[in-house]
């Protein structure tokens, strides 16, 4: 028999059969279908949670393994406890930066607030005094507030207060399951950064014995390439972002801006988030500087945005280009 004429196997029937059942269930109760799928990622959220929170610990948790008595055999003490102590380490030491970060902007930002909004009167009196502001003020302005039915408006907003109250449960139910979800994310993540070897060697025998050998071959180098080019942007990134809070503060306490050291850490901090970290940093920045001196908010954002000019393009294309092994200009070009 030649090999157009042979007889199509058994399993491929089914196969197929199954395949086309199961996707005529999906399209036909299409509201299940998605509940259940819905249901199962939910359930299956904590530890993708915990993957994602073990990995970017593991890449602080690896330099420190590198640095912590290497020499040590593995059947020494000081082997036995690299894994713990530097997992430990890694943990204490990013709460350590979040909480830097944190004692640095958060009571600042608090107080430029409060000194807005206390200057804010003032600044609408000086605002109104200014004949070419005043006319363009409607004239029944005042009219128009008198004759607004406040008792409408009060029993308007009671009905919204009631209504946000009624939500309330959902909220709180909202809340402890993020909570629980977020405790159990933090149980999977120390799970996988202790283990992280045994859960290696686990799924390359479960890939040995489900897959082909070139699939499997293939998809380890898959893996393999997106693990290194992850981890070297993330430690560039992370690296331009140290760099380039550091000048932004140095220039700052160079031309006597106030909020030096805590603007310099809120601007390093944001440039972690891609394109609009910086934009993010300046405004906040801007408005923070405001609370002193308008004039200086306004030079602020001149000296920010040629830093961010040197940053993009100097820095950024040699540190995270340098890191994941492609040259400057095309980094560069990426950027552009």
């Amino acid at each position: 028999m030649s090999e157009k004429q042979r007889p199509i196997p058994w399993k491929t029937c089914l196969r197929v059969g199954l395949s086309a059942f199961a996707l005529f269930l999906c399209i036909t109760y299409w509201d299940v279908a998605a509940g259940i799928l819905s249901a199962l990622f939910q359930a299956v959220l904590p530890v993708l949670i915990g993957a994602v929170l073990a990995y970017l610990v593991n890449i602080l948790m690896a330099f420190y393994e590198r640095h912590y008595f290497p020499r040590r055999k593995d059947t020494s003490f000081l082997a036995k406890t690299r894994r713990p102590v530097c997992m430990i380490a890694a943990i204490v030491t990013l709460i350590a930066v979040i909480a830097l970060v944190v004692i640095l902007v958060v009571p600042e930002f608090v107080a430029c607030v409060e000194t807005l909004v206390q200057k804010a009167p003032e600044a609408v009196e000086t605002l109104l005094a200014n004949p070419a502001i005043a006319s363009l003020i409607p004239e029944d302005m005042e009219a128009t507030l008198s004759g607004l039915d406040w008792e409408a408006i009060v029993s308007q907003a009671a009905s919204v207060l009631q209504s946000g109250l009624a939500g309330a449960a959902d909220t709180v139910s909202s809340v402890f399951s993020g909570i629980v979800c977020g405790v159990f994310s933090v149980i999977f993540a120390v799970y996988f950064l202790l283990g992280k070897d045994k859960i290696r060697r686990q799924c390359g025998r479960l890939s040995k014995s489900c897959l082909r050998p070139a699939w499997r071959e293939k998809l380890d180098r898959a893996l393999s390439l997106l693990d290194q080019c992850f981890h070297k942007f993330i430690v560039g990134q992370c690296l331009e972002a140290l760099i380039l809070g550091s000048l932004c503060a140095l220039g700052m306490l160079l031309f006597r801006f106030p909020y030096a050291l805590m603007i310099g850490a809120l601007v390093g901090i944001t440039a972690l988030i891609p394109v609009a970290g910086a934009y993010i940093g300046a405004v906040v920045g801007a408005f923070m500087i405001l609370s002193v001196s308008p004039q200086k908010a306004l030079l602020f954002l001149v000296f920010i945005l040629l830093l961010q000019q040197l940053e993009g393009n100097l820095i950024y294309p040699r540190v995270v280009g340098g890191s994941i092994g492609l040259p400057a200009v095309l980094v560069l070009a990426a950027v552009v």
